[in-house]
């Protein structure tokens, strides 16, 4: 399986400006507002911050992955983001977070779902593929590397 297939270019920002958790998780959201009129920026934010409230998705080494599952979504959102900064993200080994992979799944698709978030837990847990997201240029770069693996 590669992310890409759940992934559109118009989903990967390759430089976000927020500084928070709540800030960071809008700014990922907005290209599914801006891009689908359907889609619930307010109910997802809150179903997102309602899973950061049962424990932290920055599982450490500068890596985030916000994620939760929706009634009303049709298939699965992907999500990326990078941080050159970093985010406060109240992350395991309290570091800031650079690299963001948002997932927001449709209830019914639970396997699926998990299958995602371990794939990209695989790809993140190897310091080269990190150090290259955070080096590749803009949004086409990280896209390429997504497609490499």
């Amino acid at each position: 399986m590669q992310l890409v297939e759940y992934l559109e270019e118009d989903y990967i920002l390759p430089d976000l400006k927020s500084r928070s958790k709540t800030d960071v998780l809008k700014e990922l959201l907005t290209p599914l507002s801006n891009n689908d009129p359907d889609f619930s920026y307010e109910k997802s934010h809150k179903i997102l911050m309602e899973r950061e409230s049962l424990g932290s998705t920055g599982i450490g080494d500068g890596v985030a992955i916000p994620h939760g599952k929706m009634e009303d979504l049709e298939d699965i959102k992907l999500i990326v983001g990078r941080s050159f900064d970093g985010v406060d993200f109240a992350a395991i080994d309290n570091k800031p977070c650079y690299i963001f992979f948002l997932v927001l799944a449709p209830e019914q698709v639970a396997g699926l779902h998990l299958r995602i978030l371990a794939q990209i837990s695989r790809m993140v847990k190897d310091p080269e593929f990190r150090q290259t997201f955070m080096e590749v240029e803009g949004a086409k770069g990280i896209w390429d590397l997504l497609s490499s693996v």
